[in-house]
């Protein structure tokens, strides 16, 4: 167990241009250098020497799981895509073949899932707002310009093509008139969450410039202000002993002074990112300026697929104050087919973690998966009538109507997402999918405009099955 003193107290990041200056670089065999600079072509590469020292075993690599969290491997890729990039990047060199071929791998790779760019961007006057998105009635997204990068990048990142050049692609916004204009103008929302890349990648005075237009008080209807961040566990000194660390509990004080939940959504992993003292010291100092810290990730394979380390990290983080959240399923995106695990695999495993944990670590909900109609998780697998099949429920939905609402699919052990699943009961729709029309709900959402595809955030209804009398937002 490393000590605080031990940590590294300067934030240092390498890329696939720096890589080879690290200590570390020369423990990896030429196979495993090989794929870093091969596929970090495709997908974004950055570590720290946080990451490096205090959270890798390097004695168990390739197999560690914060190894394979941030170093790119070859079989993230088809083995004969890898070769045709490994051949251009390392004899040919040609670069615009090199750019050619990257894009064609990339864009099959489904860079934005479930309606990021299609149908999750709110418009205004038939303008779509950049950095801005609004799934659900009650939530918008915002994503701050310079919180467009991390302290180190997550190998099966969904957000990956904000931090590889795919312009226009990218969610931003560079600075937060136009979010304030529209929550003023949208008071069924009542939360907000900043995301990226990660916004704790800001310094205390350029995070502060979003956060406090937030606590005006013709935004008094946003009661919830959410952080997302995976720096609770990559870089914990961003709350301990960074220059300007003391400034920004402060500064988290003064949110919750002003009467609003601010809520640190922590991306964890594996339980080793909770073992180092100061990651616990940074959750102890997040909860002691009232704010909340949530805890949530991926179950992803290769990675966390041992029920004990959910077990462990959950219960450390409830002994230190934090509240266990989501278990996701991991998306349809980049990578997926080196990360995804079967839906029947991830329900088993979280029940056997849920199983070894008390009452308090039980406010986590999973497994979840993030798809285009909501957040849905699988309940279980039953038998009814013979049949086996799926339990399934929306925690979030496009239409709030669907939320809680039980539906079933029929069990399909090699299924990884929701768009793999059949009705159950000889239905040849499940029940959402009338209300959708014929919107794909699966892994490519056709483009804005399209007739029956866009899918507008349905306001509930009051109990005489009236719509309540504000407008409906836009998608």
């Amino acid at each position: 167990m490393s000590t605080l003193d031990s940590t590294p107290a300067k934030f240092k990041p390498y890329t696939r241009q720096t890589i080879a200056l690290a200590r570390q670089w020369q423990w990896m065999s030429p196979d495993l250098q090989e794929a870093v600079q091969v596929v970090s072509h495709v997908l974004p590469f950055r570590v720290n020497e946080y990451v490096l020292d205090q959270l890798i075993d390097w004695d168990r690599i390739p197999d560690d799981p914060i190894f394979r969290l941030t170093f790119p491997h070859r079989d993230m890729l088809p083995a004969r895509e890898y070769e045709q990039l490994r051949d251009l990047v390392l004899y040919k060199k040609d670069n615009d073949a090199i750019a050619k071929l990257v894009h064609q791998i990339r864009m099959r790779m489904n860079p934005h899932p479930a309606g990021q760019m299609t149908h999750n961007v709110p418009r205004v006057n038939d303008a779509p707002l950049k950095g801005l998105q609004h799934k659900y009635k009650e939530t918008v997204l915002f994503f701050p310009s310079s919180g467009q990068t991390c302290h180190a990048y997550c190998t099966f990142c969904f957000r990956w093509p904000q931090f590889v050049g795919m312009d226009e692609m990218k969610f931003d916004a560079r600075e937060c008139t136009e979010l304030v204009s529209y929550l003023a103008t949208h008071p069924d929302v009542t939360d907000v969450l900043i995301t990226g890349g990660d916004p704790m990648i800001m310094n205390t005075r350029s995070l502060a410039e979003f956060l406090e237009p937030l606590l005006a008080p013709e935004l008094a209807h946003i009661q919830n202000i959410r952080i997302g961040t995976k720096s609770v566990a990559y870089w914990p000194q961003r709350y301990v002993s960074d220059k300007d660390s003391d400034d920004l509990m402060r500064l988290f004080e003064r949110v919750v002074k002003a009467g609003k939940n601010l809520a640190i959504m922590g991306h964890y992993n594996h339980a080793v990112e909770l073992r180092n003292p100061i990651a616990q010291q940074a959750v102890k100092r997040i909860v002691g300026t009232d704010a909340t810290l949530r805890m949530q990730g991926p179950l992803i394979r290769h990675i966390n697929e041992d029920p004990k380390s959910w077990a462990e990290l959950w219960t450390t983080g409830v002994r230190l104050g934090a509240i266990p959240y989501y278990m996701f399923v991991e998306r349809d995106t980049g990578p997926s087919d080196y990360f995804a695990l079967p839906l029947a695999r991830a329900h088993e495993i979280f029940q056997a973690a849920y199983s070894m944990v008390s009452g308090l670590s039980r406010t986590v909900r999973g497994p979840s998966m993030s798809a285009f109609p909501g957040k849905v998780v699988i309940d279980g697998v039953v038998t009814i009538n013979g049949e086996k099949l799926f339990a399934l429920q929306f925690l979030q939905a496009r239409n709030p109507e669907w939320v809680r609402k039980p539906f079933f699919a029929r069990y399909d052990p090699d299924a990884t997402w929701l768009d793999h699943l059949k009705p159950a009961f000889g239905r040849k729709k499940f029940f959402f999918e009338d209300e959708m029309g014929n919107a794909d709900f699966g892994r490519r959402p056709a483009p804005q405009g399209a007739d029956g595809r866009v899918i507008p955030i349905v306001q509930a209804r009051s109990h005489d099955g009236r719509a309540s009398d504000s407008q409906p937002s836009a998608a």
